[in-house]
């Protein structure tokens, strides 16, 4: 009944175009063409397919179903439809929290946190195991660099200072025991007075990296690190601290393309402030914000100090440390993407405080403020609150982020990733700050809020540091104003006295967490009726000078002591009790007689190590000295004795038995000491006085009460 035309031959496209009617159905166009659904097996194709294995086709049809997804995508936020984008943001933010945890919880437990608390007890005398190896530095740099990228609550700050301590003391010994490498350099440096200086230094060149303040690293070392001090060091460290922020400021400028610019600021911008002026009647609101960041800082460490027991019993395992960084991750992904549901606060684009501002549900010609304050990096975020444009922010938009930054913050410090306080204090007090500055601005209209801004993050952190000196010099660095230098000063010093009033800063409460013995800047008050007697460790262990190596090996295999008073008996010279006299000569190092015995500095008839052992045998095994078990001897060997008195220390620090705490206690901090002898009225050896031994003596200060306890040993929680 139908016939096929044939078309063959004929070029449709030559034939008359007919002019038809406008709306007619019946014509077709000529100027469509057909697409080529057709595959072309040609020996081409064929031969590409040959190559073709069971990978690419499942590579292929994975790339079909994420195209398809990303189509949806699409479609679902033109229809305010969130779902997929947070599913997204989620997995984004999910993964490279679950990369730095476990390099955290596997790999590295002391690159966890900011690393100033370590870093702190370090300076401070205290042998903290693996803080400043290379194998810390380089978990450390990545865990920062998964918490950027996580979207995690921790600043880059705190790490940096620790970073800086790990390369101030590894370059500063000239070789690297993680790659057993030993450059044959500075072997002169292999001390640990001089690795202390070194270690400083590094402390304040990561603070004047990181805020592109060099005077405030400086303070800061001295304020919250260092121990021991003098001119000299001084200079030094303000030297490493102006080359460490030039370097940076070099590296910068060459990044965005133009070297040789030094003006670049630090790895924080504040921006800047155009008008940072203040009347004296403002003094007055500067301390009520100083009292606000004592309160809310004393809180952040009571609430602390109970996660970490809640920790401490329930996520004990290392698979539950991971879960809980997830968790946090997961928690702090879903409460920006409800509080930017639920908060519609839309501006118009030219208020914005960010250089990339975010649409996200509002209108065309619109950025959402609540999405700026969260989908930044931290420094951003505290960047834009610090705007004096007064409507860049609603009140309630404010409230909601100040709440829920401050229990963020909480919650995630002290979770297990490389992150620090500093930053998320700072952001937390410029959302409750710029709400101070609203108020009062709907009183005088002529009000900067940004100033406001500024204060309650100064007094947030300062509540949760006790930071004084040295924050508000970082602070005036990083603004550019000398002339606010009092209003920041007298925030944070109320701050820091509420603070005090109710507990310890939070740094303070983490070492004393740890239960390291850690040494105050002064003695404990009231503790004069203390002496020598009730303080020193006794019976104490001695070496004669002349001693077998087999009771050394003894001793060492038997007690951890590191420090072993040497003692002379004096023959002839009995006592009323029948008893031999004996003097204290000297005081000898474990470390000293675990080189000694490597080294088998023995006294034979054939023996002559006196061309052989110098100053450099005790230093190429620093800071990493064998274990007594590693050594071998032959049984021979045992009989042998060893001359002490060549290699002690014939002067040490000694004490009378009725020498009271606190003069010990300045004795033992001011000179850097790891020993004290204590000695009765014959001058014989009584005791020994360690840091242990001073800092079980705590002082506790609560609700303006004072009083001094004595702490118990211990070698694990329960």
């Amino acid at each position: 009944m139908y016939q096929s035309i044939d078309f063959k031959g004929y070029d449709l496209s030559n034939e008359r175009e007919e002019i038809v009617p406008i709306g007619s159905l019946n014509h077709l166009s000529t100027k469509y063409e057909s697409l080529d659904y057709e595959v072309i097996e040609n020996e081409l194709y064929r031969k590409e397919e040959q190559k073709k294995g069971y990978r690419y086709v499942v590579q292929k049809d994975f790339s079909r179903w994420m195209t398809f997804f990303w189509i949806d995508f699409d479609d679902c936020t033109e229809n305010d439809c969130m779902v997929k984008p947070y599913l997204v943001a989620l997995v984004l933010n999910l993964i490279p929290s679950l990369i730095g945890s476990c390099l955290i919880v596997y790999v590295e437990p002391m690159a966890k946190g900011s690393g100033i608390p370590a870093v702190k007890c370090f300076l401070n005398g205290i042998k903290v195991p693996r803080l400043i190896r290379l194998k810390t530095l380089a978990v450390k740099v990545i865990g920062v660099i998964t918490v950027a990228l996580g979207g995690l609550w921790g600043g880059k700050e705190g790490p940096m200072i620790h970073a800086g301590s790990i390369v101030a003391a590894g370059i500063s010994q000239g070789k690297s025991t993680t790659f057993n490498k030993d450059l044959g350099a500075l072997n002169f440096f292999r001390e640990d007075h001089e690795k202390r200086d070194f270690v400083s230094g590094g402390t304040a060149a990561g603070i004047a990296a990181a805020f592109g303040a060099p005077v405030g690293g400086l303070l800061f070392s001295l304020e919250e690190g260092a121990s021991f001090w003098n001119q000299a060091l001084t200079w030094r460290i303000f030297f490493g601290s102006m080359i460490s922020m030039f370097t940076l400021h070099s590296v910068l400028s060459a990044y965005h393309g133009h070297p040789g610019d030094l003006t670049y600021k630090g790895l924080l911008n504040f921006g800047k402030f155009d008008d940072l002026s203040y009347h004296i009647l403002d003094i007055p609101i500067f301390v009520l914000m100083g009292i606000i960041g004592g309160l809310t800082g004393a809180l952040f460490c009571h609430l602390n100090i109970q996660l970490f027991k809640f920790r401490k019993r329930y996520i004990n395992k290392n698979w539950k440390k991971v879960l809980e960084v997830l968790i946090v991750c997961s928690t702090t992904v879903t409460i920006s993407f409800v509080l930017i549901l639920f908060n519609t606060d839309c501006k118009k684009l030219g208020l914005d405080p960010t250089d990339h501002p975010i649409q996200f549900g509002c209108n065309d010609g619109e950025f959402n403020a609540m999405a700026a304050l969260w989908f930044q990096l931290l420094e951003g975020t505290v960047r834009s609150l610090f705007h004096d444009t007064p409507d860049v922010f609603n009140t309630t938009t404010i409230i909601y982020f100040g709440i829920f930054a401050y229990f963020i913050t909480l919650w995630t410090y002290g979770v297990h990733f490389s992150g620090g306080v500093l930053i998320p204090g700072l952001c937390t007090g410029a959302a409750w700050g710029r709400l101070v500055g609203r108020t009062i601005f709907h009183f005088f209209p002529n009000t900067n809020i940004g100033i406001y801004s500024l204060i309650g993050a100064a007094s947030q952190l300062g509540g949760i540091t006790r930071m004084t000196i040295s924050l508000t010099i970082i602070l005036v660095e990083a603004t550019g104003s000398i002339t606010f230098g009092l209003p920041l000063m007298i925030c944070l010093m109320t701050a820091k006295w509420v603070g005090d009033f109710f507990s310890e800063s939070i740094y303070d409460t983490q070492i004393e967490l740890s239960g390291m013995p850690l040494l105050a800047w002064d003695p404990p008050p009231l503790s004069s009726n203390i002496y020598a007697d009730n303080l020193m460790t006794h019976p104490v262990i001695t070496f004669k000078t002349k001693e077998s190596v087999g009771n050394i090996v003894k001793t060492l295999k038997k007690y951890s002591h590191n420090g072993f008073p040497v003692i002379e008996y004096i023959q002839n010279y009995e006592l009323d009790e029948g008893k031999t006299k004996c003097y204290l000569r000297g005081l000898i190092l474990r470390s000293q007689l675990i080189v000694l015995l490597e080294n088998k500095v023995f006294d034979g008839p054939l023996t002559n190590y006196w061309d052989s052992i110098t100053m450099e045998t005790f230093r190429e095994d620093y800071p990493r000295y064998s274990s007594i078990e590693d050594i071998e001897l032959l049984q021979n060997d045992l009989k042998l004795t060893i001359d002490l008195s060549r290699f002690m220390n014939p002067s040490p620090y000694i004490v009378q038995h009725t020498m009271s705490l606190p003069r010990i206690f300045k004795l033992f901090r001011a000179m850097g000491l790891r020993h004290i002898v204590v000695v009765n009225d014959s001058n014989e050896v009584a005791g020994i006085v360690t840091r242990k031994d001073l800092a079980r003596y705590k002082v506790i200060r609560h609700m303006g009460k004072i009083s001094v306890t004595e702490l118990k040993f211990s070698s694990k929680m329960e």
